[in-house]
């Protein structure tokens, strides 16, 4: 390569690799590109976004009117990107969107790792029971009390109610953490793995409420707060450009107009709050109960490398636990089921062949998340509640048990039929025969697979987060993102997964060594 061509190519990857051109603000940017591109959750997203009743295919919502007015105001128009809630700031950090909305509520720590929009609505905690419980009568009766057991109240994971909860009682009560807004509020209907109550914003109450009959408001609402728009802390230009759009939504009255078209505009919009830092970064000062002091800033700041792997380890460490006791467990009924499926299909009746066979296929045509949800949640509809821990347990089992199922079938097909013919010739029945003499050989062929199988296992428990199992990827979720120690933590969890994984992996290998030696003696 000549040495201006090296030059250059030098030159290219400087500017590629630049912190500062990956930190550009994006607005030069959006203009040139014509779209302003915004995160969302629309799995019960509303009032805020949701899939439109006329035409699925759409969304409809306040913050979808929102982003089209804040686009239009830039000079681009709005583009949708789907997200789940909880990691749409860790979407917008990738570059993949420009800002987030969907009812992200300002907090401190929000406020230290991200630009934060002046205020486009002020929202209250509701406190939601049971109809039938009259145990309930203010959010006060979530105090511990002695002889009763602690209350189980559902919350959005990452929400302002998690925080308040946590900030609030938590000594009193176990928060159970939902993905989802609606699977929250269900549980509570339901009654689900013993949860009792729910806290959840205002705005969604007010949407959602007649979908849930069972469910009534229990006091007043608690803990104003402030929904903010979410850019990167480097958009400065962006953030200000958003600041500048709200500030005339507000003037010409375009913004109360949307919330009063979704039932959201209150007399608590009144008390509003507009000032800024020179960055556009709204301060969080004039409304909620508890703001950042400099103290609290710092702390933020600090909450970072070896001292946040050292005060989060042993959290990890226990989800970790959890993780083991599912896979442990979830396992070997995987494995019992399966065999005995194969078994079924293999020398049952007919009657039984084929039923088994629709089994296999439809478990392994379904995802788990779909099993884990139709057991969890649906499941109590016809009165057969689980406790999550155990729905877990037999969702994981009942998913791969299909798999070991075609396992165990193939390594049974694999002994030859005369060992059966001959052991039936000397007397043995057919039961007695697979027991001595045909499972133990189908066995040693396929431990290498089973073992691999438990591996995946260990991997795919992070899925049951969704029936509110905090095991290890979902502790990790929890703490990257209150602290921000997103690689620092990655890699302890990391390491966890690798520990649990490994030995198996060698165990495999070996297996799989000796198993050659054995077929070429």
């Amino acid at each position: 390569m000549k040495t201006s061509q090296r030059k250059v190519v030098i030159c290219l990857l400087l500017v590629l690799g630049s912190p500062r051109w990956a930190n550009a603000d994006s607005l030069d940017q959006i203009r040139q590109r014509g779209t302003l591109r915004w995160a969302g959750d629309k799995e019960g997203g509303a009032p805020f976004v949701y899939p439109a009743k006329d035409d699925p295919t759409q969304i409809e919502g306040c913050d979808v009117e929102m982003a089209e007015i804040l686009a239009k105001k830039i000079g681009v128009r709005p583009e949708f990107v789907q997200g789940q809630w909880e990691k749409l700031p860790e979407v917008m950090d990738r570059g993949d969107v420009n800002i987030v909305l969907t009812g992200y509520e300002w907090t401190a720590n929000r406020a230290q790792r991200y630009g934060t929009s002046i205020p486009y609505y002020i929202y209250e905690l509701q406190f939601l029971g049971r109809r039938d419980d009259s145990s309930l009568h203010s959010i006060d009766d979530l105090r511990a009390k002695q002889g009763r057991p602690k209350r189980r109240v559902a919350v959005l994971g990452g929400s302002a109610a998690q925080l308040y909860l946590e900030e609030n009682f938590a000594d009193d009560v176990e928060i159970v953490s939902f993905d989802g807004i609606t699977d929250a509020m269900r549980a509570v209907e339901l009654a689900v793995d013993g949860i009792d109550a729910n806290l959840q914003d205002l705005p969604i109450v007010t949407y959602y409420e007649k979908g849930f009959p069972a469910l009534r408001r229990v006091g007043e609402p608690v803990a104003l707060g402030y929904y903010v728009v979410l850019t990167r802390k480097e958009d400065t230009r962006l953030l200000k450009a958003i600041n500048d759009a709200l500030v005339e939504m507000l003037r010409d009255g375009s913004l109360r107009r949307i919330h009063e078209r979704y039932n959201m505009w209150n007399k608590t919009q009144g008390r509003r709050g507009l000032e800024t830092q020179e960055n556009g970064c709204f301060t969080g000062s004039g409304l909620t109960e508890r703001t950042a002091t400099e103290e609290e800033t710092e702390s933020y700041e600090a909450d970072r490398g070896w001292a946040v792997m050292v005060s989060r380890a042993p959290l990890l460490l226990k989800a970790a636990w959890m993780t083991i006791k599912l896979s442990v467990v979830a396992m070997p009924l995987a494995i019992m089921i399966g065999l005995s499926i194969a078994l079924g299909r293999l020398y049952g009746p007919t009657i039984l062949r084929r039923p088994l066979a629709l089994y296999v296929e439809v478990v392994r045509g379904t995802p788990l998340v779909l099993q884990l949800y139709v057991i969890f949640f649906l499941l109590p509809e016809i009165g057969v509640n689980i406790a999550a821990f155990w729905a877990a347990i037999l969702g994981l089992a009942i998913n791969y048990s299909a798999y070991e199922a075609e396992i165990y079938r193939a390594g049974l097909q694999a002994i030859p039929r005369g060992q059966m013919e001959a052991a039936v010739a000397l007397g043995m029945s057919r039961g007695l025969a697979l027991r001595r003499i045909i499972v133990p050989q189908a066995t040693r062929i396929v431990i290498p697979p089973v073992t691999n199988d438990f591996i995946a296992l260990f991997k795919d428990t992070a899925v049951c987060s969704l029936i509110t199992v905090v095991e290890l990827s979902k502790e990790y979720y929890i703490h990257a993102r209150n602290t921000g120690a997103i690689v620092e933590l990655g890699i302890i969890t990391a390491v966890l997964y690798l520990a649990m994984s490994y030995p198996l992996s060698l165990l495999t290998n070996t297996l799989e060594r000796r198993l050659a030696r054995e077929r070429k003696t």
